[in-house]
């Protein structure tokens, strides 16, 4: 009976979470097809375009590394201690998940910089640098990233080392036990990687508030529609979605921490469906702040 459970509890959470990361994957996978075919006809892609590609790709990956990761745990359990699945497994999942978490900042910074009006000549420096310094960014979060998915396939090797000779079904427990106390470092190097790049988004959020509220003080004379005020309030819609993100994501962490040890309860559940859901719906609400993906989305749309 316990082991009818448990496969009917594996079964269903394989099924949920494959259907989210396949509805997940398409709408990234729809934005990177988007933005590569207007790059094709246009020769070029301009800073914001950049970062949402690679935004798509990271996110595409992450689900992707995620849900394969889960698959194995669930149906394939046993795969996971053989030596390099478990630790690549980890590594991947590391490396786009923090990849994910850095090109999200850079969206919010960039966003922050065009369309904040602020006098000071530093902030104006960047933002006539800002197209520059894209590129550039781009690559910092993916060396930072790198470091990261090491790091975590280095803290991975360890316990499997220990555990090469607890395969047997007496043991299986146990290693599973002391793999997981293992997990913490990896669980406290992902909480930094959160902690630092949602500090960027809070502080993009805060300047560009306040820019916004600075500007319609000085905007309340002038009755005239004014584009700067869209363009703050559009950009002020995405990064609250980011900020929103963040916040829930990092519950989940948390929530994952204290639930890490507790296998099948409907707790790790709940935060697993929520952790699957993010990337999509993000992308979704990404997409419908872009004109040109909006528009695309609905020629396709029925």
């Amino acid at each position: 009976s316990q082991q009818y459970n448990v496969t009917s509890y594996g079964a269903m959470t394989v099924a949920i979470i494959t259907l989210e990361a396949s509805a997940g994957m398409w709408i990234n996978a729809f934005i990177i097809c988007v933005l590569c075919i207007g790059w094709i006809k246009k020769k070029t892609l301009n800073s914001n375009e950049k970062i949402l590609l690679l935004l798509g790709c990271s996110r595409f990956c992450s689900l992707f590394s995620s849900w394969a990761y889960s698959f194995l745990s669930i149906i394939f359990p046993n795969y996971l201690y053989v030596h390099p699945i478990l630790q690549l497994a980890v590594f991947f999942q590391a490396f786009f998940n923090h990849c994910n978490l850095w090109v999200s900042a850079c969206l919010c910074g960039f966003y922050c910089i065009k369309i904040a009006n602020f006098r000071n000549t530093f902030f104006i420096y960047l933002k006539v640098k800002i197209d520059r310094m894209v590129p550039w960014l781009l690559l910092g979060s993916g060396i930072l990233a790198l470091t990261i998915g090491i790091i975590a396939y280095d803290i991975t090797a360890k316990p499997h080392c220990n555990n090469r000779n607890s395969t047997g079904q007496g043991n299986f427990g146990r290693a599973n036990i002391k793999m997981d106390k293992h997990f913490f470092p990896s669980f406290f190097l992902t909480g930094f990687g959160y902690a630092a790049s949602f500090m960027a988004v809070i502080f993009a959020a805060a300047f560009l508030l306040f820019s916004l509220w600075r500007h319609k003080c000085e905007m309340q004379t002038n009755s005239m529609k004014d584009l700067s005020m869209d363009a703050h309030i559009r950009a002020m819609k995405s990064i609250f979605s980011f900020l929103v993100m963040y916040s829930l994501n990092f519950v989940c962490l948390v929530l994952k921490m204290v639930y890490a040890t507790k296998k099948g309860s409907y707790m790790t559940f709940l935060i697993v469906v929520f952790q699957y859901a993010f990337p999509g719906v993000h992308s979704l609400i990404l997409i419908f702040s872009n004109p040109k993906l909006e528009k695309t989305l609905l020629k396709i749309l029925p």
